[in-house]
């Protein structure tokens, strides 16, 4: 995009990522080095040092760009405080961009696939400047909502096709139209901003980046259902995220946005956050409701369902962040334009969290359809230090591991399903050669059981002893007859918990079974783990064949148990090693095993 002809930008990531990457020193750095060098006198133009939400590349923070008037953006990553004088003097000074620091040609091949409709505003615009958010075209959707009926604002998300994106893909639209049929004045909205799979951050994100286009999302929802208060449920965890939004709804507030007759435009509509404790079951709606009142985080039975007995007792719909932020964009552009993008089942775009053993960790916004391969191959660059990829966690600890041969797989909510996975909220987890499935269902079946709220006895009980199970075969203490009993327990607690956390967790178990049942086999009758990741049955030695001679084994270890020469194989001392991996860690060639 072509800067303002009138100003110099300099746009700062400064999401959460960003900010633990040093953004608001190297923020400061540009303030001091423009007021040092005169920069505004000498170029005639008024520069501005702007703090943006998340640009998605967040293991490249700190991201910069520089918009020159009427030149394309250039985009510097790992940027630091001491960076700054070189590019202000070369670039914004020397019209001559310091082609060294500039990001490289990844940074392009990371947005290309991409469709960043939910991201747009996100890194481009002052996430807390309403100005801004009315410029690119903020409040437009719901000064067109407001022209039409409830009822066809209703029909108009229908149309569009748009499904939750909170995990379970219920159409939205059919959500909202249950919610408007429940008779009663008093209705609630509430936005799920709880977001507690590991390694995602999404929701997050917006909520940093785009607070304003949630609201807007919020009170197109409100309108069309006939609600008056709306409430976002938002980890604690999250401060930047609430305080971003906070100051959000208190400037709404200040301008007539919210509160009484919203806009001008007839209609009332007060907001609030709650913020949760931290408890992944919160996440579940009936949870979340039973929080806000103030009672201990605990499923209820359903029916009856939100929409017809919800908060305090009355109708109300639920929906996370990513699902109203799309609200916005079908009434900025049309159902039809939204329709267009995605499968036949899967509307619009998805935003998804990449963490684990990829080259480019980060947030990415495709179109739903797009292939697995294609986001963790075209889009992040693939596999860690050019590793084999094995398999990717998708959809969080309640989803499934797909492995090499689901690559293909569209991620769309039904492709995934199929697969033996979910979309969930939207992370995705790449493993490589180097994870032990065995243990990585542990750790996925060993976090749902901490995080149960322990209600109901499948889900309490149940969960316990699948982790006792793959703890003893992760120690080499596995026995025939282990896999099967798994087996059996899941789909028990599946079919009998109250509520999603139980009836989905034990999805990590029951793929890492259908797809790498070999790996639990050679635990239990091998006392082997294949991918070298189970401390209790892992022994240590040099692969003469394959070792290099480099001497970086020798040199990570922190006990002094490799003896290594310049030009000698290395040798592992038995005696002295402790297991702790580091050498295995770090060998890029695969000579230890």
């Amino acid at each position: 995009m072509a800067a303002n002809a009138d100003q110099i930008k300099v746009l700062i990531c400064q999401g959460t990522g960003g900010l633990a990457s040093g953004a608001a020193a190297v923020a400061e750095a540009f303030e001091q080095e423009f007021a040092k060098q005169g920069v505004e006198a000498k170029v005639g133009k008024r520069c501005a040092v702007i703090g943006t939400g998340c640009r998605g590349l967040c293991a490249n923070d700190v991201l910069v760009d520089i918009e020159l008037p009427e030149q394309e953006a250039v985009t510097y990553d790992f940027v630091t405080p001491e960076m700054v004088p070189q590019i202000v003097e070369e670039h914004v000074l020397g019209n001559e961009p310091v082609a060294k620091k500039m990001a490289g040609p990844y940074y392009a091949k990371f947005l290309e696939k991409q469709q960043r409709i939910i991201f747009s505003r996100c890194g481009t615009v002052d996430a807390d400047s309403l100005d801004d958010f009315l410029s690119h075209k903020g409040f437009d959707g719901i000064r067109k909502a407001v022209t039409m009926k409830p009822e066809d604002v209703i029909e108009e998300v229908k149309k569009s096709g748009l499904r939750g994106r909170g995990g379970g893909g219920f159409p939205t639209g059919v959500k909202w139209s249950f919610c408007k049929a429940s008779p009663g004045d008093t209705k609630y909205l509430i936005c799920n901003a709880d977001e507690g799979d590991p390694g995602a951050f999404m929701d997050r994100s917006i909520l940093e980046g785009d607070p304003y286009g949630l609201i807007e999302g919020m009170m197109i929802a409100a309108y069309a259902i006939g609600c008056k208060f709306a409430y976002v449920y938002c980890r604690a965890e999250y401060p930047l995220a609430i305080k971003r939004l906070q100051k959000a709804i208190d400037t709404c507030y200040e301008k007539g946005f919210l509160g009484k007759d919203c806009l001008g435009l007839g209609f009332d509509l007060d907001m609030r956050i709650k913020a949760g404790a931290g408890a992944f079951v919160c996440g579940e709606e009936t949870a979340l409701m039973a929080s806000i009142e103030g009672e201990r985080g605990m499923s209820r039975p359903r029916p009856p369902f939100p929409a017809v007995r919800g908060l305090w007792g009355y109708p109300t719909n639920i929906n996370n962040v990513e699902t109203y932020a799309n609200v916005s964009y079908i009434f900025y552009n049309g159902a039809d334009w939204y329709s267009s993008i995605g499968t036949e089942g899967t509307k619009g775009t998805k935003i998804f969290a990449l963490t684990g053993k990829v080259k480019h960790t980060g947030l990415v916004e495709v179109p739903a359809g797009t292939s697995m391969r294609e986001v963790i191959y075209d889009v992040c660059g693939g596999i860690l230090n050019n590793r084999k990829f094995k398999a990717v966690q998708a959809g969080g600890p309640s989803g499934g591991c797909l492995p090499a041969e689901a690559l293909d797989a569209q991620v769309d909510y039904d492709s995934l399903i199929k697969a033996g996975a979910m979309m969930g909220s939207g992370g995705l987890v790449v493993m490589d050669e180097t994870t032990c499935m065995v243990d990585i269902a542990r750790f996925f079946l060993n976090f749902t059981r901490v995080e149960s709220c322990g209600k109901c006895i499948p889900c309490r009980i149940g969960l316990k002893i699948m982790l006792e199970i793959l703890e003893r075969i992760t120690s080499g203490e596995g026995r025939e007859g282990d896999l099967e009993l798994l087996e059996d327990m899941a789909y028990d607690i599946k079919k009998s918990s109250l509520c999603g956390l139980g009836q989905t967790a034990p999805n990590p178990v029951l793929s890492t079974l259908r797809y790498f049942r070999h790996e639990y086999e050679a635990h239990i009758k091998e006392k082997e783990c294949p991918s070298h990741g189970c401390k209790p049955l892992l022994h240590f030695e040099v692969i003469d064949e394959k070792c290099k001679k480099c001497g970086l084994c020798y040199r990570v270890c922190p006990v002094d148990a490799v003896r290594w020469e310049k030009k000698e194989l290395a040798v592992i001392d038995k005696e002295k090693c402790t297991r702790c991996t580091s050498c295995y860690d770090a060998c890029r060639f695969m000579a230890i095993k």
